[in-house]
């Protein structure tokens, strides 16, 4: 990152379309030429692995396999894959929210119809054999579906359906090339990428069940610890995840095995990636399986700077983003100062009472990301409306508006005052860019249900103000 700039945050699932959630297709075209037309040069997105049963990425069941909702449908159909009428059912009923409900019903079994369709198989057991982590992904689905969506510790057989198996290879293939293209568009417009790692991956999934080894399981495949965090301005309970946790120390004895895979196929797909929950990698929270409550849980000694080593030598020069909030200590600090990389900084945590906090906008130094927000606060314009009495005033002080002064034009004063920090990139959530209040969030941390299923409508889309973001970018030289 040698130069000033900016970028947006929106997820693929957020992009307009017609079929139930966005995808791969024409719609993300139009989004990156929106982003390039506005002067932004990055576009940030959340993982692009399957979900969880909640439709949240951060506990994927196959951390190394792409979303089959993002599959392009349209392309699908102009290959001869998907007839008119099939295409036409898939139509989605509301434009605002993803359709999870009905995609869990729906997206599968059309994108397997797809599958039985190829004549000629040839290039997608190509790339299955070519791809070993993402063949295996369609291996272990496979054999899920076989043993009826059952959890891998208790499955009856490890034999599956030859066609059930192309299928799903047939899925990663199309997740993988569509993606792959519209990267490519993408740079080709001067637009950066960048990816989102999750730290942890699900229980039952293609990662554990692969590398059981690398996990604190006992002898049945269960897990013995689980994690989460303590109490933070998130939840003031705390957070208990329920995902497995890593044997550190086996894996550095093998050289990081599963991390290497995960980091470079994450170097393969995207320009710079983020580095979810960084202070796991100086010490992460460990809570016995039985625990009630996250509260219950201790600090544990991360794998530190040996990992920090290891995902340099793997991502070399790519931007790394260490998402470095939450309870973070002066070990944490030192680790990420060791690891040269940028931490963040949000607006949101900047009035929370401390006068000297980090996040205000005039104590951000050029080595760090600045966000208004992020897929875990609330809108810009939500938090203004949440906000404390007094705590909104001081903000409005600070900003230069009067305690009356309308919100919607504290949105945009605080959009153009990161603007104006040292921090040399500045991403900003596609909701905050439109203004939009607290019913676009896209998710609530600690709360299960009701999360990830914001939309923009082809209405806002248009709505979006090219040429004011553009005069900004240049202004401020970004």
């Amino acid at each position: 990152m040698t130069k000033r700039n900016s970028g947006v945050l929106l997820h693929i699932s957020s992009l307009p379309g017609d079929y139930s959630i966005g995808s791969f297709g024409k719609e993300a075209r139009a989004f990156v030429d929106i982003l390039a037309e506005a002067g932004f040069s990055i576009w940030q997105v959340l993982p692009l692995c399957m979900t969880d049963e909640c439709n949240s990425p951060y506990k994927s069941p196959a951390s190394l396999g792409g979303n089959p909702n993002f599959i392009d449908l349209e392309e699908l159909y102009f290959e001869g894959l998907l007839t008119a009428a099939e295409l036409e059912g898939a139509k989605q009923e509301i434009s605002y929210a993803a359709e999870f409900d009905r995609l869990a019903l729906e997206r599968i079994p059309l994108l397997k119809l797809a599958a039985s369709r190829v004549l000629d198989r040839t290039a997608i057991i190509e790339f299955a054999d070519s791809h070993p982590e993402l063949s295996e992904v369609a291996y272990f689905l496979a054999l899920r579906d076989a043993n009826g969506g059952a959890p891998w510790q208790t499955w009856k057989t490890d034999r599956c359906d030859i066609d059930e198996l192309f299928a799903w290879q047939f899925i990663e293939y199309k997740f993988y090339t569509q993606w792959k293209s519209l990267k490519e568009y993408a740079n080709s417009r001067g637009i950066s990428i960048i990816g989102d790692l999750p730290i942890y991956v699900a229980l039952n999934s293609a990662d554990v069940w692969g590398d059981p080894l690398s996990f604190k399981l006992d002898e049945n495949g269960y897990p013995t610890e689980v994690a989460g965090v303590p109490p933070d301005y998130f939840s003031p309970e705390g957070q208990l995840w329920g995902n497995p946790l890593y044997d550190w120390r086996r894996m550095k004895g093998d050289g990081y095995r599963f991390w290497q895979r995960r980091l470079s196929l994450a170097a393969d797909m995207y320009d710079g990636v983020r580095i979810d929950h960084f202070r796991a990698i100086e010490a992460y929270w460990s809570i016995a399986v039985d625990a009630e409550s996250a509260k219950e849980g201790r600090w544990v000694k991360g794998p530190g700077r040996s990992f920090i080593r290891h995902i340099k030598s793997v991502l070399g020069d790519k931007l790394v983003i260490a998402e470095d909030l939450g309870d973070i200590t002066d070990k944490v600090r030192e680790l990420l100062d060791y690891s040269g990389f940028p931490g963040m900084r949000v607006l949101e945590f900047a009035f929370l009472g401390d006068p000297h906090s980090t996040h205000l906008p005039h104590n951000v130094t050029e080595q760090t990301i600045v966000y208004s927000s992020t897929h875990d606060n609330n809108t810009l314009l939500g938090y203004i409306w949440e906000l404390d009495p007094a705590l909104r005033a001081r903000l409005f002080e600070y900003i230069g508006l009067s305690a009356s002064a309308e919100w919607e034009s504290a949105v945009e004063r605080i959009i153009k005052v990161l603007m104006q920090t040292r921090a040399r990139c500045v991403i900003l959530p596609m909701q905050d860019l439109l203004g939009f209040g607290a019913d676009t969030r896209m998710n609530t941390p600690g709360v299960a249900e009701g999360n990830w299923s914001y939309r923009l409508t082809p209405v806002a889309m248009a709505a979006f103000d090219v040429e004011k973001y553009k005069k900004l970018n240049e202004l401020y030289e970004r």
